[in-house]
């Protein structure tokens, strides 16, 4: 008897990519917020490097539509995915792999690496944005009660704020100090540009992990967070600016400015 998880790759492979795929998002303007940003844009690289279109939908409402309650998702035939790992599972199903050529051993070190973009990268804009205090009062909380009226707003942003905390009380980030995220980033970046050396790609050619690092270290290098030093940190690692830049020309702008 099949699975629940076979039948639904079963049915996605069946099916062609649909011209009318959408990808739903927080509004960049006034609500999304940098890890959210990250990873919307992590999913946007992965589907232009499998050359799938999708239209970017823009809605307040879209970290409740989503099935996780996460940002980014993405509507394709009768189908609603959401984050990128359960997204490049679907797109894989419809025979679009970008990791494919990789072996076992490849394939194990990739796993390896997009854990480590999870667990530092993402957990510490997770901890800017809700543990600082700072940041919380003046962007995070503002930004995120954004679409609700008072004092719906400030309920919201608090009860995420607390579900936040919770999440770096378990992880043991929400007691550590600036210079020990700024720390954190840095290793991370290091080991980063450790394995990219002087290639284009951390595989030799695009794959699922290169669309998530540059989704991360982009959104770090361009987005403005009071008190961190982020952007400069990872500057000092020429290779991987160099490599947020070939992305973001190849696969976003027409010209050869680029915003890192």
């Amino acid at each position: 008897m099949l699975s629940v998880e076979s039948l639904a790759s079963q049915m996605a492979a069946a099916e062609p990519w649909p011209e009318n795929a959408s990808l739903y998002q927080l509004p960049t303007d006034d609500q999304i917020l940098l890890s959210d940003a990250a990873s919307c844009l992590a999913v946007q690289t992965f589907l232009k490097m499998c050359n799938l279109p999708v239209l970017v939908v823009f809605r307040s409402s879209a970290e409740s539509m989503s099935p996780s309650g996460k940002v980014p998702f993405i509507h394709a035939g009768n189908h609603v995915v959401s984050e990128l790992g359960p997204i490049v599972q679907f797109v894989r199903a419809k025979g679009h792999s970008l990791s494919e050529s990789l072996n076992e051993q490849e394939k194990a070190e990739m796993k390896a690496y997009m854990e480590l973009v999870n667990n530092s990268l993402l957990t510490a804009e997770l901890y800017i944005l809700w543990c600082d205090k700072n940041v919380s009062s003046l962007i995070s909380r503002p930004r995120y009660g954004s679409p609700f009226p008072f004092p719906l707003d400030t309920i919201l942003a608090r009860q995420k704020q607390r579900e936040i905390v919770r999440r770096m009380k378990a992880v043991g980030w929400a007691e550590k100090t600036r210079e020990q995220v700024h720390d954190e980033v840095d290793q991370s970046c290091r080991a980063l540009s450790q394995r990219l050396g002087n290639h284009k790609y951390f595989f030799g050619s695009p794959t699922e992990l290169d669309a998530l690092v540059f989704g991360h270290l982009y959104s770090l290098l361009t987005t403005d967070i009071p008190g961190y030093s982020i952007p400069e940190i990872i500057r000092n690692y020429p290779n991987l600016t160099n490599f947020c830049k070939n992305i973001d020309t190849h696969f976003f702008l027409q010209s050869n400015t680029s915003k890192v």
